[in-house]
């Protein structure tokens, strides 16, 4: 397998750093400059005179010494905001061209890469948060995410795809990282093998993946990988940008089994080539023990290494403050072997701590959420995204904050989630509840959804109930709130036992 030097990209920079210039003069026009940064992971935000930049961290893994960079370039730069995303990446925001330029290549020399973070690229290669010393997982894949994912980083100087491609691991049917509805999706088996998912994704059109394989073993992954590529650039749709994305491939080659015959053939075109795509992983392993202290707390999960502990941090909408992100990365660099594993649901586990190492963690991540609700997701928001309807980060603090002055009790409202646009970043199509930006009536507004699953086997799209004004939600998620708090039981409780309470609160709300 082809691994490319993370050095090697500084060759790119130069061109990058002499466009955002361009562009933050206003040489360049926005539509121009956004087809161009996006390779680089970057983008203006709305105000086009800051910009983001989306740190790649390969499934989800942020070791101390990436972390220590990303600290360091936090203080010297004054980088004022930093996101936890949903594709298991940390993003910078609020940065000017020369700035996100230094940072950008800079993090070549910790490993870190940020091109094809945008644009019609592979993306983050994602992987089930807790891979590796989670109790009950089926096996670690972590190592096969990461080594998928440095493969698919050849492609981002190879024939260009129609749109961008999500790939996916999950280690158990818990399936955060949405293996089964991901362009392409690796979902680990009991027996060490993998069933292939392909063609799949929400937004506009969502679509489930199609089970394209069963029992596949690990030293194959880049094959079905390679073929998943030549298919989307076979048959992909490269006239009409808001239908390239390999879920539409299900309605282009006529339905999931003709579109699953079609990939096949591709697969067999691959082996066939004769290229070694044979992929050989090392297993991760840590050789840390416990040191005899214990810890008991709420957001502490026990390893399956003994004695040792993760704790989880939930910064509201996946925005900690850079003070504390700096405090973490302080602390974690005096740890052995401690490292941040990011989660799609915007909390981050810090892995391998031993009881009293635990302790001291959960002192520095103090300002985290405190109930299910609050570790609600919200993708970045329209004040930040160029392309974003809402500004969903500020939705979720209007809701936070209206819930906790009405006092609803831990477990009264489940987590939610808010996309600003039908983008879905904020992955509102398959949440419980999940709400995306919209306007009605020339205002402000959502589409409320209902009842969406992403569990392995038990996947559900939330229904569309219609459309709640902006300022109507806080309130809305406060009258059920109390509702089910006055029943004695916790939401989903309350909800088994009436299935059609959430709609009878909610049609008071819907706008007409």
């Amino acid at each position: 397998m082809k691994k490319i030097d993370p050095q090697s990209w500084k060759a790119d920079m130069p061109l990058f750093r002499e466009k955002a210039i361009a562009y933050a003069k206003g040489e360049i026009k926005k539509a121009e400059y956004k087809g161009f940064s996006g390779r680089y992971g970057s983008y203006a935000q709305h105000d086009p005179s800051k910009n983001m930049l989306r740190l790649r961290m390969p499934a989800g893994r942020v070791t101390a010494q990436k972390l220590a960079y990303i600290a360091e370039a936090i203080r010297k730069y004054n980088v004022p905001r930093a996101h936890f995303t949903t594709c298991q990446t940390i993003q910078l925001h609020d940065m000017d061209a020369e700035t996100t330029s230094d940072i950008m290549e800079g993090a070549l020399d910790v490993g870190i890469v940020t091109m094809g973070g945008g644009g019609d690229f592979p993306r983050n290669t994602m992987c089930a948060p807790l891979s590796g010393v989670q109790k009950g997982e089926y096996f670690d894949v972590l190592p096969y995410a990461q080594a998928v994912g440095e493969f698919a980083m050849n492609f981002i100087n190879a024939e260009p795809m129609p749109r961008k491609l999500k790939v996916g691991f999950s280690n158990s049917p818990e399936n955060v990282t949405h293996a089964t509805f991901r362009d392409m999706g690796y979902a680990a088996r009991p027996d060490g093998k993998f069933d292939v998912y392909t063609a799949g994704g929400l937004g506009n059109n969502p679509r489930f993946g199609v089970k394209v394989a069963e029992a596949v073993e690990p030293d194959q992954l880049l094959f079905y990988l390679k073929a998943m590529w030549v298919t989307f650039r076979t048959y992909g749709d490269y006239q009409n940008r808001g239908h390239a994305r390999t879920r539409y491939l299900q309605e282009i080659l006529g339905g999931a089994d003709k579109y699953k015959q079609a990939y096949l053939e591709k697969l067999k075109e691959v082996y066939a080539s004769g290229e070694d795509l044979t992929l050989h992983v090392d297993p991760i392993v840590f050789t840390k023990t416990g040191d005899g202290s214990t810890v008991s707390d709420p957001r502490v999960i026990e390893q399956k290494q003994e004695g040792l502990y993760a704790v989880a941090w939930h910064p509201i909408g996946g925005m900690p403050t850079v003070e504390d992100l700096c405090a973490v990365s302080d602390a974690m660099s005096a740890m052995e072997q401690v490292e941040m594993r990011i989660a799609p649901y915007e909390t981050v586990y810090i892995i391998n701590l031993t009881g009293t190492e635990a302790k001291k963690m959960l002192e520095l991540t103090r300002s985290t959420a405190k109930t299910v609700f609050e570790t609600s997701v919200s993708c970045i928001g329209a004040s930040t995204c160029q392309v974003g309807v809402r500004d969903s980060q500020a939705l979720l603090r209007a809701c936070v904050e209206a819930v906790r002055e009405a006092k609803i009790p831990d477990g009264a409202l489940p987590q939610i989630h808010i996309s600003g646009c039908p983008s879905s970043c904020g992955t509102h199509q398959v949440g419980e509840m999940g709400f995306r930006g919209a306007i009605k009536n020339k205002q402000p507004a959502y589409m409320f959804y209902l009842s969406g699953c992403d569990r392995q086997g038990e996947e559900k799209m939330g229904a569309e109930l219609g459309t709640i004004l902006e300022t109507e939600i806080p309130r809305f998620l406060v009258e059920l709130g109390q509702t089910v708090a006055a029943s004695g039981k916790d939401y989903f409780a309350w909800k088994a036992e009436n299935p059609d309470g959430v709609e009878k609160i909610a049609a008071p709300y819907l706008a007409e």
